[in-house]
């Protein structure tokens, strides 16, 4: 087993993950508000923790992955009514686009996927027990948790509560005790509403995710949260205080943000006209693209997207692919014996352990470019190694396959080994004409 060590946003240190009693890690990321399509940046955690999961796995961790959906929402009340349909047709509309989007991107299905509606009678009860302690208080309906009341307040976002009362954008209430106290049930007349003790309405966001951890997880804990860098203050600080009002203790062990996307160096924004949807990304330039693009950059870094960034992107994975995929022909056509799946596991320790190291993606491709040096050297030998190229060929897909990205493994009918070796005749008779129009039937056919 190989140690993961992650940055922690609380500690702002490098701590090992940890297990429960039970040898599992669990691992809990913020999911989507299911009201439109997937911005780019809605995409990036997607992929981070995607990346994160498969090292952990791969580092000998016995991983649990929970992201939910947000299926109740103002901004889904909203969305509802200018789409003319209901909130629930909505919603499924919507998981149903984030599901192809997961697809697109090569990313794994988590463990678990819970939505808000299914667990509205566990957020009740969770509210119920909060008020009673007197961690929350009820005004017409509505009910506040009392921030005062949690004094590591502001230890995720290292703010200190009384800057915060002053400076941050809260919306005044004058319902509220104090102006940092947030909603944990909303009362409502407008969109779906559930009945409760205090009125009849629909809870605050910040208590969802809470509830859901509660009920997946042993001790309402997990050893990783993650989420984007916006979801520290208020979402992720709010996670937290109602963990400590609740359990009594801190509802993850490391908090884990990703950067934000910033657009020809602007950050991303509906008022500057620059919200690009991932599948319309998706659609132009391929999820492999965009991996690539994710994984080049340290996930605490912003990325800044540019023509530019995804001409790099698409250069650097001709160098990639090109390689793997003539060993992979090579293999196939011009050797007579099959190889068994070896990989060369120095190498590839190596590269585990630079992903353990705080997901150092950068470093991890430097050593996935280094084998394929070696085998771009095995390749050009006037008689090849097959087993040299085989082990080689093994090493780079399973780097890939860790990075989330596509792996090398067509495998070729004889029809399409007897077109290759028919373009190499052509080729060796100086029928230049043919072997040309027979290279773009093999390109077409994913040969080349």
């Amino acid at each position: 087993m190989i140690p993961v060590h992650l940055y922690d946003s609380r500690s702002k240190q490098l701590l090992e993950v940890g297990m429960d009693e039970n040898k599992k890690t669990y691992l809990y990321v913020c999911g989507p508000t299911v009201y439109n399509h997937a911005h780019i940046g809605n995409a990036r955690p997607l992929m981070v923790f995607d990346t994160l999961r498969r090292t952990l796995k791969a580092c000998g961790y016995d991983v649990i992955f929970i992201s939910n959906y947000t299926d109740v929402d103002d901004k889904i009340i909203q969305a509802a009514k200018k789409e003319q349909i209901s909130e629930y047709e909505l919603t499924s509309k919507y998981i149903q686009a984030y599901e192809k989007l997961r697809k697109d991107l090569n990313v794994l299905l988590p463990d678990y996927t819970p939505k808000v509606t299914e667990n509205m009678d566990k957020i009740i009860d969770f509210i119920k027990e909060l008020v009673q302690n007197k961690f929350a208080y009820v005004v017409d309906g509505d009910v506040y948790f009392r921030v005062s009341k949690i004094k590591e307040y502001g230890e995720i976002s290292n703010r200190n509560i009384e800057d915060l009362k002053v400076g941050a954008r809260i919306e005044e209430n004058e319902k509220k005790e104090n102006p940092l106290d947030f909603t944990l049930w909303k009362k409502t007349t407008e969109g779906i509403q559930w009945d409760s003790p205090w009125s009849k309405g629909r809870p605050g966001w910040h208590t969802e995710c809470v509830v859901m951890i509660s009920n997946l997880t042993p001790h309402t804990h997990v050893q990783i949260h993650g989420g984007g860098m916006d979801l520290k203050f208020p979402h992720h600080e709010n996670e937290q205080a109602q963990a400590y009002a609740y359990c009594h203790h801190p509802l993850a062990d490391i908090w884990m943000h990703n950067g934000m996307i910033n657009i020809n160096h602007e950050k991303m924004s509906k008022s500057l006209n620059n919200f690009i949807l991932a599948k319309d990304l998706i659609a132009t330039y391929g999820g492999n693209v965009l991996r690539w693009i994710m994984n080049s950059t340290h996930y605490r870094a912003p990325i800044n997207f540019s023509d530019e960034v995804f001409n790099n992107a698409i250069s650097e994975l001709n160098k990639v692919y090109t390689p793997l995929k003539q060993a992979n022909l090579k293999l196939q056509v011009e050797s007579s014996i099959s190889f068994p799946l070896s990989i060369d596991e120095e190498k590839y320790d190596l590269f585990l352990k630079a992903l353990a190291d705080d997901l150092n993606t950068s470093l991890a491709i430097s050593i996935l470019f280094e084998e394929l040096k070696k085998l771009n050297m095995t390749l050009r030998q006037k008689t090849i190694d097959f087993k040299v190229l085989a082990k080689s060929l093994n090493t780079c897909n399973h780097m890939l396959s860790i990075l989330g990205m596509e792996e090398v493994n067509k495998i070729f009918t004889e029809e399409e080994k007897n077109l290759y070796h028919q373009w190499n005749d052509f080729k060796k008779n100086q029928m230049y004409e043919q072997a040309d129009q027979l290279r773009k039937e093999l390109i077409k056919k994913g040969i080349l």
